[in-house]
C-alpha cells in the first residue's frame, strides 16, 4: 500500500472508532442514569485513622517562626540551604529530652 493509501485508511479507521466509542458512551450513560448512578458520584466514605500531632524537629534559623516535622515534602526555607551545602542536622531543634538521652 502507498502511503496515501495507509492514511486514508487510518483516517476510515479514527473514524470508525471514534463513531463506535460515541455509541457506547451513551449507552453507558443511558445504563447509569437508569440506576440513577448519574446524577450523584458517590464514593465509599472511607473514614481515616487519626494521626496524633507531630512535634516539629527542624527550625528555620532565620524565621524560627517556620518549622517542620520531617514529613511529607521539604519546605521551601529548607531546600535552598540543603543545596547549598548544609545539613539537615544543622537545622533540629534542640530537645531538653534527646540531649539527656545523649548524655547517658
Amino acid at each position: 500500500m502507498s502511503v496515501d493509501e495507509l492514511w486514508n485508511l487510518h483516517a476510515k479507521v479514527s473514524a470508525a472508532l471514534t463513531q463506535r466509542i460515541a455509541t457506547e458512551k451513551v449507552i453507558l450513560e443511558e445504563r447509569l442514569r437508569t440506576i440513577g448512578a448519574l446524577e450523584k458520584p458517590t464514593r465509599p466514605a472511607r473514614e481515616r485513622r487519626p494521626y496524633p500531632p507531630v512535634r516539629p524537629k527542624y527550625r528555620n534559623p532565620k524565621n524560627p517562626a517556620q518549622t517542620w516535622s520531617g514529613r511529607g515534602k521539604l519546605p521551601r526555607w529548607l531546600d535552598p540551604q540543603l543545596r547549598a551545602g548544609r545539613k539537615l542536622d544543622d537545622f533540629l531543634i534542640d530537645r531538653p529530652a534527646r540531649r539527656r538521652r545523649h548524655k547517658a
